[in-house]
């Protein structure tokens, strides 16, 4: 096995990951490149104090916010080289490096973020060659999250049809961006941090946007509508671990990181699901324009991203992936985890 971990960090490890005397607890240090606030930083912290419950304190997870080790664009190779024990890896920025995880962006019809989470969850933590794709990169994966069902967002424009996209300016994340732009909208490139002054500037007529982010980001000051996609969602957005660290924990401390890791898309999906209800209530109250395209424009979007995901089928199977198969456990899993809320409630929901 490679270990990519400098001296000077592996002194460290060693120092945290091997702590001796009674009580003594081992600490891992974690790489954010967001703000400790909003949805995330929420189920972050949610991972953190469950871990330490879990190990009655002998596992404690640090986590460094603000992109204090790593920006979000050098996560991987931050994380293989052990400048962090674990962080948060959005696997869009690393589409070859992240080839599996990436199942999880793709145009496949599926709006509910806990259903996504949990069809992507089980992929990751139990296909062999996903894994051993991840160990030969010196990486464990630990949990995910999602950013939920791909919206659109516009100021001075709305779009009741998907013929109303010919010649908006339009930003757009992935395959998701790349069929606007074949439906006849203009990309932009930019990111969701900049669609407040794109909007408001007229760089852009609308963005690609999630739910939430309606209060998070304040896209309600320029939002005059929003529409319903209910298409697919970006989420290939998670928790990855070096594996020589990971290697270096007992196994009762592997055993507490996975459990807590297994159970974020639960407690995720619980805080992103009440997030997602705020924001679009704010919409209504302000009494913006809410659209829903109708279902016959959603086939449409559907066609118009197959060749994106067989686009992906070809390059898993040069990563050594089964494309075809993951595609289809991937929607397997969505009827089923869609069949299970749908008898059981969510699992956060009151019972009886």
């Amino acid at each position: 096995m490679r270990n990519l971990i400098t001296t000077s960090l592996m002194a460290a490890a060693v120092c945290a990951a091997a702590a001796t005397g009674a009580g003594a607890a081992t600490t891992l240090i974690y790489g954010e490149a967001g703000p400790n606030r909003g949805v995330r930083a929420e189920g972050t912290q949610w991972l953190v104090d469950e871990v330490e419950k879990l190990t009655n304190g002998e596992l404690v997870i640090d986590v460094n916010w603000g992109g204090a080790l790593f920006s979000e664009k050098a996560a991987v190779q931050s994380l293989r080289d052990g400048v962090a024990d674990m962080g948060s890896v959005i696997g869009v920025y690393f589409p070859q490096d992240m080839i599996a995880y990436g199942l999880a962006d793709l145009p496949i019809p599926n709006p509910d973020p806990w259903v996504g989470m949990k069809a992507i969850d089980r992929i990751m933590r139990t296909n062999p060659a996903v894994t051993k794709n991840l160990a030969d990169q010196n990486l464990v994966y630990v949990g995910t999250y999602t950013t939920s069902a791909v919206q659109v967002g516009c100021k001075g424009k709305s779009i009741k049809t998907l013929d109303d996209l010919k010649g908006l300016k339009v930003r757009g994340v992935g395959a998701y961006g790349k069929v606007f732009n074949d439906l006849g909208a203009t990309p932009v490139d930019m990111s969701v941090y900049e669609a407040y002054q794109g909007l408001e500037t007229g760089l852009i007529d609308c963005t690609q946007t999630y739910p939430y982010l309606v209060k998070a980001l304040k896209f309600d000051e320029v939002f005059d509508s929003y529409t319903v996609l209910d298409w697919g969602q970006i989420g290939a957005l998670g928790i990855l671990m070096n594996k020589d660290s990971f290697d270096a924990l007992s196994p009762e401390e592997q055993q507490a990181l996975m459990t807590a890791g297994e159970g974020l898309a639960d407690e995720f999906g619980r805080i992103l699901g009440a997030a997602n209800e705020e924001s679009v209530q704010i919409l209504k109250d302000e009494n913006k324009e809410i659209n829903t395209i109708s279902d016959a424009d959603r086939e449409k979007l559907i066609a118009a991203g197959e060749p994106y995901v067989q686009e992906w089928i070809t390059r898993a199977d040069a990563a050594g992936l089964d494309g075809q198969a993951m595609v289809d456990e991937y929607k397997a899993l969505v009827v089923e985890y869609t069949r299970e809320r749908d008898e059981k409630g969510y699992p956060w929901a009151p019972k009886g």
